[in-house]
């Protein structure tokens, strides 16, 4: 296997998990990871949240890890990576409004690059245009974003992923075993035990 060179596109307030487990998962399969954040460089640190699944109408929130930055978002250049993977958490939220985040996102889906998304992170999916009549999941009140982007939602369970082409999307952190072995898959990585 070719490790691949993985651009992580994060921000303050994503969710823990679906920043920690990823970026550390990714790298101990041989793969280059890069975490950035709009207006932040290498060595600076986001604040993470931790959401959990609690028998409330949604999820419940506390305070995450600080998390840090390996790389500065200004200086990076789209053609220079193999993949693209997106926390979730509340960063998508204001990710979307920065022109260049969603520029990035667009490069990645033209190029037909692996893009691996959960929870929140369709949010930029969306924003980007880049879903049309893909299958893609998302946290459930993510659903109407994915429709009115021409996405199909898909509707499965919260441990679960899909992947369609190159976009491999989960609803939220309980599914980080099925969505990172799918990415792993469209990565082209094989583990070998």
């Amino acid at each position: 296997m070719a490790a691949k060179k993985i651009l992580f596109l994060t921000g303050d307030f994503a969710e823990d998990y679906e920043t920690m487990v990823p970026f550390q998962a990714l790298q101990a399969v041989g793969h280059t990871v890069d975490a950035v954040c709009p207006g932040k460089r290498a060595g600076e640190r986001i604040k993470t949240a931790i959401h959990d699944f609690e028998g409330d109408q949604t999820y419940t929130e506390k305070p995450g890890h600080q998390f840090t930055l390996n790389a500065t978002f200004d200086d990076i250049d789209p053609s220079q990576y193999d993949a693209l993977a997106i926390a979730g958490g509340r960063a998508p939220e204001y990710l979307r409004l920065n022109a260049k985040v969603i520029d990035v996102v667009r490069s990645f889906a033209e190029s037909k690059k692996p893009v691996a998304a959960i929870c929140h992170a369709a949010q930029l999916l969306a924003a980007a245009d880049v879903i049309r009549g893909k299958r893609i999941s998302a946290y459930p009140a993510c659903a109407p974003e994915v429709k009115l982007a021409g996405g199909d939602y898909a509707d499965i369970p919260v441990d679960a992923a899909v992947t369609d082409g190159n976009f491999v999307t989960a609803p939220a952190w309980p599914a980080h075993p099925e969505w990172l072995r799918q990415f792993l898959v469209v990565l082209g990585t094989r583990i070998e035990l």
